[in-house]
């Protein structure tokens, strides 16, 4: 698990270490495809889909650092005690955290928010002409949450005859 979750929150922050060294704070860097994929640097100073990027500092640092930092330790020491959880229930929960830990070492380290540089078109589906920009953290928070509920549904990869491996 610690593995996992270190390998995500390395990976996501050489990514954005990338980003800050490459490409002018609210620009496009690279287009690829057309204008179907853009690597732009965005700040965010709230959670997802800029939730919360309003609220005063005292707030934001609780519900964005305290409480994430908790689930974080909490989903770390859940996984390596627990004797119930499958292979891929650990693997689902280490994705998320992993996520998790990526976006949490931006609200803490830089005060003028998470960055975000992954951009595609969306083609105005729900209104929207390009989807929230994004990054790799988002994307494994967001893969680790699916896996979870899969999981919860007794949908797992690696099961056989319904017994857990």
């Amino acid at each position: 698990m610690i593995l996992a979750l270190g390998g995500i929150g390395l990976a996501d922050q050489l990514t954005k270490a990338w980003v800050l060294k490459t490409i002018t704070l609210n620009s496009v860097g690279f287009r690829f495809w057309g204008d179907f994929l853009w690597i732009v640097h965005t700040r965010n100073l709230g959670i997802a889909f800029s939730i919360g990027d309003g609220l005063n500092g005292v707030l934001r640092t609780g519900l964005f650092i305290i409480l994430p930092l908790i689930f974080l330790v909490l989903a770390v020491l859940y996984c390596a005690r627990s004797k119930d959880m499958t292979g891929f229930q650990r693997l689902a929960i280490s994705i998320l955290a992993g996520g998790g830990f990526g976006n949490l070492i931006d609200r803490i380290l830089r005060p003028d928010g998470v960055v975000d540089f992954i951009s595609f078109k969306f083609y105005g589906i729900l209104g929207m002409e390009r989807f929230p920009t994004f990054n790799v953290a988002d994307m494994c928070i967001s893969v680790g949450a699916v896996l979870v509920l899969l999981s919860g549904l007794g949908l797992e990869w690696g099961k056989k005859d319904g017994k857990r491996d």
